[in-house]
């Protein structure tokens, strides 16, 4: 920290220098100096008092140097905010009286030292703080209330004049304000403290006169510190002159008298050296005393003010001119000061009006801009320039010197300039301060103006200041702007005169008003000649804009100055409006010829000097100006809305004084309905005249007035304050006003007589634009007009111009949008029948095609009213409508209820009618649009329609259902139909766009929809949808309407006359319309069961005639119906009984024998299943009967095992089968006899199916469903599962490449797993089956292993030279049936019987002999995996075989005591036929499968452990079981065995059989517990 170091520094310098004879001194700042090491800021510092003490102490040392060095740390102390406040009354107690002095001489005396400057820095430093301390001591010791003020002239300069007052105005606090107000009592009396402030005060005073200072005992002090501590004071310590009268006494008689002394001396003691800076603190002190002190010192004060206004124009140096005029434009730029000069001195009869003196005087200065040179005004214009970017202006260092003279003259006038603006900105404030407190009222508000109200004390203030002063500042500020083209000065300038005028306008200043308006509309735009005024009269702006050349005269230059001019004149015309009164005619004369100014093809802005026609020109930067100025142009005659009467008339007056073109800007001003009788005659007459005239621009001008006159009319706030208009409520015609209603009628009447009068299509056009933007603007408040509105837009509909039908469209749309709410109840039939009339004329298709949506919002708007009938006819007894409410429009529903509680019911029922008579006016018009000949008028009115009915159809009661059933949907579907089925298939050609080479080109039309019938039939689909989406949504109500039955028949007829005799779109749709009804409603339980036996009705019936009904056509719609029914079945599974169930299936079958037979070449053609046994695939999985109907399950699975090929007539009659379990024989018989009932009647085909690849498809399926079955019905028929499974996987043999013996492995696969799997988690324990049923089960079991594994797995079977992947997908297969009999169904908890278990050992076994049983020659050709099969089969006998502690049980127990025996016979086999095989081959290798087949057994024999139970079936002498046994060591029992093959094989030479057989020997020691003996022992 660099004040810890100061001071550390400091007092070591105290203790050398106390070292000898101040011994306290030295010990006390070596203490100060340990404990200033420990401090490390400003506060720590100031709560150690031993620091300051020793300061203290080496400040009451009589000893210069001790006590500079004291004071020169309290300095620090002090400057760095270390001392605590307590503190420093002991630190002035130190300094006062004799120590004060001494302390203060001491300084003043090293301010002589100027050697040092260090030294005279401190020194002043030290004494301007001291002086500070002294007079807050005063304040404090006195009490006055504010220690101090901050009001120093000096204030920060903002980037304006308006921020500089706005900144001194926040400045002026309330203390202040009390002090001018003389609140502040004075006394004479004085404290010690206050004794010695007084001391100090009188000898600085006498130091800047060049006298010596008594108290202090000094002989001289330099004169500019003496008046900078004088200045300090004055402007920050007031009260203290404010109330201590001695204080003020010595500021009137001493200070005041030094500063007037000074004023009028030309040099000073000190020589010319110093003249500027003494003259800046003289003015700078005067300035205070002024600005804080003139409310007291009132002669004092006009003296400095006569003397500041007298320098400006004596010959003085420029410097000392620039320093005087800077203090006045301080006074000037503050309010405050400027008010209080102004009521103590101008309006102070026995004063001189310094105030008007000080204006004149800077008008002066300004005033000298006549004479100066272009560098000066240029230097002027950048000085505010910058100013205005925030940039302080500076002069370069290396300026010459007339550049020097040139920047001061500049100077000069800039602050002159500034000045002016000051008080021109401070009457605008202090206007606008009246009007805040109430004593004016604003121009915009006052209804009778007059000058008699300015009666405050403000106000009066302002209009003096005004009446002194308002020709000097115009004078002044008209010559600065003639001469002035700077952006930023012209800105200024414009700103003062917007400010003054509008003032004047405030105070109703007639003359300065005028006089400021005139003098800105100079500015504004050059006005022509008089010549040229007079042909301006003759020509309007249009024939100008005609013209093509012109000479240099003619042409009309805005500069930015006149462009800122305009737009001033614009601000004070729209603040001042009200009061301008006779000024207007000046302010519309130049509005006039900016008009001609814009309208002109030859006007340009400063940027572009030439000449140029205005459709010609790039756009610009003055195309910008120019719009900018014809809006607020046009804003200003609309802003005539907000005028007074009186004033409204002024400015019609002076109009009228004007040229024929200003007849568009007479209208805005007719904006008020009390003001439209006695002008609307005179006005639109003349309008209607023009529009018909044969030049059209003049009758372009006269629609845009005529357009401009009913809006401001009809957009008065009268308009808006009419009695509620909205149809939901009761309204009283008669009690509207009679003027009102003659208003509306007159002003569109003129309207609708110009639509039907005129001659040309253009004014038709624009009266429909009139119309439109009326409805846009004004559609809310008309209510008398609406029948004349209607009828012009009816006849519009029948127009054969496009653009007329158009615009007549968009007017409709405006009162469909915003204006149904206030359309009158009995014109919306009118409104429906227009709406229709655009819907049917053939003008233009988009409108035609929106028009039909509109009827929709019409119907949503009428069907407000429908929730009521609704209502009511609850009451009456009908409850089987939703009359739940919906708030389409919360407010309209409530309101109408109102209004309608107070009607007999007679009213309330007739209302209703009413509404229900116009929802079926438009379905009238809707079902007369169906009949269309244009295919997309007819669709959109299908869309519209049924869009309508769902959702509103919640709305509508019984009878209006039954008038829709039987009067539009049913006629609607019966004309559609109709016309689909009669309508002409001869291919259209499109619309000839073109020839090339002599013949005509044609738009192409898309194939779908390229002839009458085809079109037609998109119709018929849209109906058919229509209905379908009824049906979803309100069904159950249908259902309950009287004759719907029929109906319901009627369509079942619609419905099979499409499918048969339809198209593709056509029948699919049918086939929609039915399923939508009944699935979207039989899964809520609420349809009956007559509606479901229809639609299987229909469905069967499509599929039994399929002899007649063949093609692409009937295959999708069998595609359709297979899909539906399969959703159809899962949605109402719960109503089905067994009839219906077998009719499902019977529909099922003849889908699949059809397709079968209608499709024999498909699969070899396309090579995939056929789209319809897709289908069936598809919903199969969907198709299990639900539990009131397990018995179906047999004849599901029976029928579709009948769909997997069949190789053989007859299944072999197998040894051992029993009959079936009494209850399913029972239940399957009686299934069947029902079939065979309902289908009796039938034709149904009887070719078997031979088709593989749907019974690829088919057997997963099967096999799922079969999973999903109830165990009575699955163990039934898993015999036949499994026989038909072993089919398939037969054909094997036939057809090794094919997919079918896959699919049916891995079914039979997962389908014994599975089950297998549920038998050992406990379930279906509690299943009664018989035993022959699961033996019958298990020999179908065994069967299939032994048949597949043996006869056609690990084979060398002929193939078609399969990939890689295939064969290795093949033996995966294989793999995974090992693995399912081996770690599977042999090792669970099973009820196969014994010999079915030996069965499936042996045929492992069988597997596994096949690479020793063949011969040496046959291995060597025997493909690898029918060696890795062979040893997979040898590996799954060894893990049967062992002893597994984690899942043992008596099945496992059975199967190990079985395995063994066979694994140990077939061990000895290897082993000797390995031998014999070695010997033969002698010296030759033995063949790789040979020896990892030896290999492999013995590892596994190595790492095989039995079950004391299978050790028991070992082929062992007693006598050795029983040692085993007792000793628990028969766990290898298996290798003794095997002892005497393994002796026979350890003389192999192949090492790996030697080791591991050597391996074996030493385990079979082990199990024998012999032990090898040394001889030696």
């Amino acid at each position: 920290m660099a004040l810890v170091a100061a001071l550390e520094a400091d007092l070591r310098a105290l203790s050398a220098e106390a070292r000898r004879r101040y011994p306290a001194v030295k010990d006390g700042a070596e203490h100060a100096i340990l404990k200033l090491r420990s401090s490390s800021s400003a506060s720590d510092l100031s709560s150690n008092d031993d620091i300051l003490r020793i300061f203290l102490m080496a400040c009451g040392v009589r000893n210069t140097k001790l006590s500079v060095i004291g004071l020169s740390c309290l300095q620090k102390l002090i400057s760095h905010d270390a001392v605590e406040p307590s503190s420093l009354k002991e630190i002035l107690t130190t300094l006062k009286d004799d120590n004060m002095v001494l302390a203060l001489s001491i300084c003043l005396r090293l301010l002589d030292n100027n050697r040092l400057p260090s030294v005279y820095n401190t020194a002043a430093a030290t004494f301007r703080q001291a002086v500070a301390l002294v007079f807050d001591q005063v304040v404090s010791a006195e009490s006055l209330p504010m220690p101090k003020f901050s009001s120093s002239s000096q204030t920060a300069r903002t980037g304006s004049v308006t921020g500089d007052l706005s900144q001194n105005i926040n400045n002026s606090g309330p203390l202040e304000k009390d002090v001018i107000s003389g609140r502040l009592t004075m006394r004479d009396t004085l404290s010690e403290t206050g004794k010695l402030g007084l001391r100090l005060l009188e000898d600085l005073t006498a130091s800047a006169a060049g006298g010596s200072a008594a108290w202090l005992h000094v002989t001289s002090l330099p004169r500019t510190f003496s008046l900078e501590l004088i200045e300090f004071v004055l402007s920050n310590y007031i009260s203290v002159f404010k109330i201590l009268l001695p204080y003020e006494q010595v500021l009137r008689h001493q200070i005041c008298s030094l500063l007037m002394t000074s004023l009028r001396t030309s040099s000073e003691l000190e020589g010319e050296m110093v003249e500027p800076y003494i003259r800046r603190l003289v003015l700078r002190s005067v300035a205070h005393i002024i600005r804080l002190y003139s409310s007291s010192l009132i002669t004092e004060c006009e003296v400095f003010l006569s003397m500041l206004v007298k320098a400006t124009f004596l010959d003085l140096p420029l410097w000392h001119r620039i320093l005087v005029l800077e203090i006045l434009r301080g006074f000037c730029v503050e309010a405050r000061t400027l008010q209080i000069l102004f009521q103590n001195f101008d309006m102070h009869p026995k004063n001189t009006n310094v105030v008007e003196s000080m204006v004149k005087a800077l008008a002066r200065v300004v005033s000298s801009i006549q004479e100066t040179s272009d560098e000066s005004l240029a230097a002027v214009a950048g000085m505010f320039s910058s100013k205005a970017k925030g940039i302080e202006w500076i002069l370069d260092n290396d300026a010459s010197s007339a550049a020097v003279l040139v920047a001061s003259e500049a100077h000069a006038i800039t602050l002159a300039i500034e000045g002016l603006l000051g008080v021109v900105f401070t009457v605008a404030t202090l206007t606008d301060e009246a009007v805040d407190t109430g004593e004016l009222e604003s121009p915009r508000y006052e209804l009778h103006p007059s000058s008699d109200n300015c009666t405050g004390k403000t106000s009066r203030l302002c209009i003096s200041m005004i009446e002194s002063l308002w020709l000097t500042i115009l004078d002044a500020f008209s010559l600065i702007l003639s001469r002035s083209q700077g952006e930023a000065i012209v800105l200024e300038i414009l700103k003062g005169y917007q400010a003054f005028t509008q003032a004047c306008g405030v105070l109703h200043a007639v003359e300065p008003l005028n006089s400021f308006l005139a003098s800105l509309c100079k500015f504004t735009i050059v006005l022509p000649t008089d010549a040229e005024r007079k042909s301006s009269i003759v020509q309007s702006p249009v024939s100008k804009r005609s013209e093509v050349q012109v000479e240099q005269k003619d042409v009309i230059v805005l500069t930015p100055k006149n462009v800122q001019a305009l737009r001033t004149l614009f601000n004070i015309a729209h603040r001042l409006h009200n009061v301008l009164g006779a000024s207007w005619v000046l302010v519309l004369e130049t509005l006039a010829a900016l008009d001609r100014a814009i309208h002109s093809p030859h006007a340009t802005t400063q940027e572009v000097a030439t000449a140029v026609p205005k459709l010609t020109r790039e756009p610009s930067r003055q195309y910008a100006d120019f719009s900018i100025l014809s809006s607020l142009n046009s804003q200003l005659f609309e802003s005539s809305a907000l005028m007074h009467v009186s004033a409204v008339k002024s400015l019609l007056s002076a109009l009228y004084m004007l040229s024929h073109q200003s007849m568009t800007e007479t209208s805005d001003s007719v904006s008020s309905a009390s003001r439209v009788e006695p002008l609307w005659d005179q006005v639109v007459s003349h309008f209607l005249e023009l529009a018909v005239h044969s030049n059209p621009n003049l009758r372009t001008m006269a629609l845009d007035a005529l357009d401009q006159s009913i809006c401001a009319v009809l957009g008065s706030e009268q308009f808006g304050e009419d009695p509620t208009r909205s149809r939901d409520t009761t309204l009283d015609v008669e009690s509207k006003s009679t003027e009102l209603k003659s208003v509306e009628c007159v002003v569109l009447s003129s309207l609708r007589g110009l639509y039907f009068s005129a001659q040309k299509a253009d004014v038709r056009v624009g009266s429909l634009k009139i119309l439109l933007r009326v409805l846009e603007r004004c559609g809310e408040k008309l209510y008398y007009s609406w029948p004349g509105i209607l009828e012009m837009l009816r006849s519009v509909a029948d127009a054969s111009e496009k653009d007329v039908a158009t615009l007549g469209f968009q007017s409709l749309r405006v009162i469909m949008s915003d204006g149904l709410p206030t359309l009158p109840e009995d014109c919306l039939h009118v409104c429906i029948d227009v709406t229709g009339a655009y819907s049917a004329q053939k003008t233009d298709l988009n409108i035609g095609l929106t028009a039909i949506g509109l009827l929709w919002t019409l119907t949503d708007f009428i069907a407000k009213g429908l929730h009521h009938g609704c209502q009511v006819e609850k009451g009456s007894g009908f409850s089987n409508v939703d009359t739940s409410p919906q708030q389409t429009n919360g407010e309209g529903v409530e309101e109408h209820v109102v209004s309608n509680s107070n009607k007999p019911d007679f009213e309330a029922r007739t209302q209703i009618v009413n509404h229900e008579k116009l929802l079926f006016l438009v379905f009238s018009l809707i079902q007369k649009l169906v009949d269309d000949d244009r295919p997309e008028v007819r669709n959109s009115a299908v869309r519209t329609f049924f869009q309508i009915l769902g959702s509103h159809g919640n709305k509508l009661s019984k009878s209006m259902w039954e008038d829709c059933l039987w009067n539009y949907i049913f006629p609607m579907l019966d004309s559609a139909s109709h016309k689909a089925a009669t309508s002409s298939k001869d291919e259209w050609q499109g619309k000839e766009i073109g020839t090339r080479g002599g013949k005509a080109v044609h738009m192409l039309i898309h194939h779908s929809r390229n002839t009458a019938q085809k079109q037609w039939d998109e119709t018929f689909v849209l109906v058919l949808g229509g209905i379908a989406r009824l049906f979803r949504s309100y069904f159950p109500l249908l259902e309950s309407l009287p004759n719907f039955w029929s109906g319901w028949e009627s369509l079942l007829d619609f419905v099979k006359n499409s499918i048969f005799n339809g198209s593709k779109e056509v029948s699919l749709a049918a086939i929609n319309c039915l399923q939508t009804a009944v699935v979207s409603h039989c899964v809520k339980g609420n349809l009956q069961l007559r509606y479901l036996n229809s639609v299987m009705d229909v469905y069967e019936l499509v599929f039994q005639k399929s002899s007649s009904y063949t093609g692409d056509t009937a295959t999708k719609v069998k595609q359709e119906i297979l899909h539906g029914l399969g959703e159809l079945y899962v949605q109402s599974l719960k109503m089905f009984d067994d009839k219906m169930y077998m009719q499902l299936l019977g529909i099922v079958d003849l889908a699949v024998k059809q397709a079968i037979i209608s499709s024999e070449n498909f699969e070899t053609e396309f090579g995939h299943v056929p789209p319809v046994l897709r289908h069936v695939l598809e919903i199969l999985p969907s198709l299990g009967p639900p539990d009131h109907l397990s018995s179906m399950w047999l004849i599901l699975l029976r029928e579709f095992l009948n769909y997997l090929p069949r190789f053989d007539s007859a299944l072999p009659n197998e040894e051992g089968e029993i009959k079936q379990s009494t209850t399913g024989h029972r239940a399957s018989s009686e299934v069947s006899e029902h079939k065979a009932d309902v289908l009796s009647d039938k034709t149904i085909p009887t070719t078997r199916i031979t088709s593989n690849m749907f019974a690829e498809k088919l057997i997963p399926a099967l096999v799922e469903l079969l999973l999903q079955a109830p165990a009575v019905e699955k163990y039934i028929l898993f015999p036949e599962i499994i026989q038909n499974l072993r089919r398939c996987m037969m054909t094997r043999r036939d057809n090794p490449d094919g997919s079918l013996w896959k699919v049916a492995a891995e079914g039979f696969n997962r389908l014994l797993v599975e089950d297998v799997k549920i038998c050992s988690a406990g379930g279906d324990t509690d299943l009664k089956v018989s035993k022959t049923a699961r033996m019958r089960i298990w020999k179908e079991i065994g069967d299939v292993y032994e048949i597949f594994l043996v006869g056609y797995c690990g084979r060398a079977l002929s193939s078609n030279s399969l990939p890689a992947a295939a064969l290795k997908a093949n033996e995966t297969l294989e793999m995974a049936l090992l693995d399912g009999l081996g770690d599977v169904i042999l090792k669970s908890t099973v009820d196969a019987p014994r010999e079915v278990l030996e069965r499936l050992v042996l045929t492992l076994d069988r597997c596994a002999s096949r690479t020793c049983s063949l011969p040496i020659e046959t291995v060597e050709l025997m493909p690898a995996h029918c060696s890795r099969f062979s040893l997979t089969c040898l590996q799954k006998l060894f893990s049967l075989s062992s002893f597994e502690t984690e899942n043992w049980h008596s099945t496992r127990a059975e199967v190990s005591r079985i395995s063994i025996t066979t694994l140990m016979e077939r061990c000895e086999f290897v082993l000797s036929r390995f031998l014999i095989v070695e010997n033969n081959l002698g010296k030759r290798p033995i063949p790789t499968a040979r020896l990892e087949e030896i290999i492999f057994t013995l590892q596994e024999l190595d790492r095989l452990t039995i079950h004391p139970e299978a050790a028991s079936v070992l082929q062992l002498r007693p006598s050795l079981k029983n040692i085993l046994q007792e000793d628990n060591r028969d766990s290898r029992a298996h290798l003794l065995v095997l002892f005497p093959s393994l002796c026979e094989i350890v003389l192999s030479r192949e090492m790996p059989v030697r080791e591991l057989v050597q391996v074996l020997l030493r385990a079979v020691a082990a199990e024998l517990g012999l032990k090898k003996v040394s001889l030696s022992s």
